[in-house]
């Protein structure tokens, strides 16, 4: 007995429907970033694992799905390597590249390979899969699609303002009310000096970025497994905990960070950004537990949750001072923001928000009465699809009941029939199959009448 076939947990498949409605979030925020003066690029699927290697944190490099060399991969390798089961030294020589993680680290790359070709400030938007060997769950695939803009060679903070003006507007369009949380990387390095755990922001930030998900306990005993004391995580609870408005928070922090230079530079970024949103729809939020736990992170961090779904952030993104100096090429500023379209599809779903006309493939179906009432419909046929009507003809000249059964399946509104009488009268048979009526209307009235 033959096996039945499966694909890969952490995937999925699409049918016509569900891309449907998935074009349509790829092509809405596709229109915003063009508002924007953003400009299409796309990379490989395959990157040189030099060059994703050490970008995302020790955690980030462990889900770097990393493709075999091709042809005599074990060429080279010692036994003794091989029989001591040494993984990480045998994936480096076994594996020359790596699936991306992101977009973001291919696009620095590109950046400095295509240098000489860009001009500056450059905004680029990409809509590409990416790929992440991480457990399987609710929200969380190995596959799955990002939907990123990012602005390279500006220090401006008036970026940062209108990423934020994109998410509101791509949000604004699906009907999703979402909280837009913004906090900066300076600020968290500031609270790391002033608990005097400098030399520990990184297990800081990704301690801290899990407080949603593990609660505060877990939280705080990671912090004392990677080694921070007891004074340290005293001092930053308070902090984690601070309630109020955003220009109270600010203003506490303010306080709290008088004497670290990074963290006061941090507060006036945020503070910047936050008093150029007030006309947003969406709610924005300081929020001092965010961190956005990637490293290449150095300055103002956003992410953003759906208000009515439970389900983990649906954007995310943040300025990086030095990605590409990892390429050889210092001082070049960049800042961005990914949509997680898999779980705004997702969201979406649960929310039933998609337009009707989204998941309406055929408007039109002409019944297939025979050869002669076929080449009779063909010219039709051809007129609708001119005026931008999506119409079908049945390839068999099948019962009329099956015919009919197929335009219910799959939900077409409109039927057209053209039988003998039809055909010496000159006209057509529309029907509705929402109502059930049915009228004769010339062939140049079709177009009305469905688009009606």
């Amino acid at each position: 007995m033959a096996q039945k076939p499966s694909i890969p947990k952490g995937t999925r498949d699409f049918g016509p429907q569900e891309m449907a409605r998935r074009n349509y979030i790829f092509n809405t925020i596709r229109e915003v970033y063009a508002l924007y003066g953003f400009q299409q690029i796309e990379t490989p699927s395959m990157e040189n694992l030099g060059t994703l290697m050490g970008k995302y944190g020790e955690e980030g490099d462990k889900l770097l799905f990393k493709v075999l060399n091709s042809g005599d991969f074990l060429r080279g390798i010692a036994p003794e390597d091989l029989q001591q089961g040494a993984t990480g030294h045998l994936a480096a020589q076994l594996c020359e590249k790596g699936l991306r993680y992101d977009l973001t680290v291919p696009f620095a790359r590109y950046v400095v390979q295509h240098h000489d070709e860009l001009t500056f400030p450059f905004r680029r938007y990409q809509i590409q899969p990416v790929w992440r060997a991480d457990r399987p769950q609710k929200g969380r695939y190995r596959e799955f699609y990002q939907c990123d803009a990012d602005v390279v060679g500006s220090d401006s903070l008036l970026n940062e303002v209108e990423l934020m003006q994109i998410v509101d507007t791509v949000f604004t369009r699906f009907g999703i009310r979402v909280c837009i949380k913004i906090n900066n990387r300076k600020i968290l390095t500031g609270m790391a000096e002033m608990i005097g755990a400098a030399d520990k922001i990184v297990d800081i930030t990704v301690a801290i970025d899990k407080l949603d998900k593990i609660g505060l306990d877990n939280v705080n005993a990671e912090l004392r497994e990677d080694g921070i004391g007891e004074e340290a995580i005293a001092k930053l609870q308070p902090i984690i905990n601070l309630k109020g408005s955003n220009e109270e928070k600010i203003a506490t922090m303010r306080e709290v960070l008088k004497d670290s230079e990074v963290g006061m530079k941090g507060l006036d970024e945020v503070e910047y950004v936050l008093s150029h949103l007030s006309g947003l729809g969406s709610e924005v939020e300081m929020d001092l537990t965010l961190a956005r736990g990637l490293n290449y992170y150095t300055g103002c961090i956003f992410e953003v949750k759906a208000l009515d779904v439970q389900i983990g952030s649906i954007t995310g993104g943040g300025r990086y001072d030095n990605l590409t100096g990892i390429f050889g090429m210092p001082g070049l500023s960049g800042v961005g923001i990914s949509f997680g379209a898999d779980r705004i599809y997702d969201v979406l779903n649960q929310l039933d928000l998609y337009p009707r006309e989204v998941t309406t493939a055929t408007q039109l179906l002409f019944i297939n009465f025979g050869a002669a009432e076929t080449e009779y419909c063909l010219p039709i046929l051809a007129q609708a699809r001119a005026a931008g009507i999506r119409c079908e003809i049945y390839p068999d000249a099948a019962k009329m009941k099956k015919q009919m059964q197929y335009a219910n399946q799959k939900n077409i509104p409109y039927v057209a029939l053209a039988g003998e009488s039809e055909m010496q009268a000159g006209m057509v048979t529309l029907k509705n199959m929402t109502s059930g009526e049915q009228k004769m209307v010339a062939p140049g009235q079709l177009v009305e009448c469905v688009l009606d």
